[in-house]
């Protein structure tokens, strides 16, 4: 049984200029300097028209990982997620080495109001491992729903000094 994320921001920015404070490679390399962990990189970056496609890595230090964690990693947790935006809508696609399972999700960007727009992030974290699964599935959904919330006050500041 997966474990469900849902995230909403709002920005005081345009859907094109929240889209890009997302996907645009210099907006993605500040991001990771700032908030991206452990073996940060931005893996690639291409866009194609109105679709970009990037990878991320980011890292999780093994001692900052539960116990329950600890079992199934040896070191420290790298996650790496794939991102596809047309437009103001997109997909992720996010694995955790060691873990099998995934993490999968869709995100929208939409008009709020004058000179506004809202975003909602949802997905979805399965962990296919007997008797823990549920539980690990849980931690990592509770630990991406901070990491967007971080990105979500990462990108209102990005807007801010653009």
């Amino acid at each position: 049984m997966a474990s469900r994320i849902e995230h909403r921001a709002t920005f005081p920015a345009s859907v094109a200029d929240v889209v890009a404070a997302q996907a645009d490679e210099a907006a993605l390399h500040a991001r990771l300097a700032e908030i991206g962990g452990t073996g940060a990189a931005l893996e690639d970056h291409t866009v194609d028209g109105d679709e970009v496609r990037y990878t991320l890595v980011q890292g999780v230090p093994a001692d900052k990982l539960p116990s329950v964690a600890q079992k199934f990693v040896s070191g420290d947790l790298m996650v790496r997620r794939e991102h596809v935006w047309h437009g103001g809508e997109g997909t992720i696609r996010a694995q955790v080495d060691g873990i099998p399972g995934e993490i999968t999700g869709t995100v929208s960007v939409e008009p709020d109001g004058d000179a506004a727009a809202r975003q909602v992030t949802r997905g979805e974290v399965t962990v296919k491992i007997p008797l823990v699964g549920g539980k690990l599935e849980g931690l990592i959904a509770e630990q991406v729903t901070t990491l967007l919330e971080r990105e979500a006050d990462f990108t209102t500041s990005w807007l801010a000094r653009s």
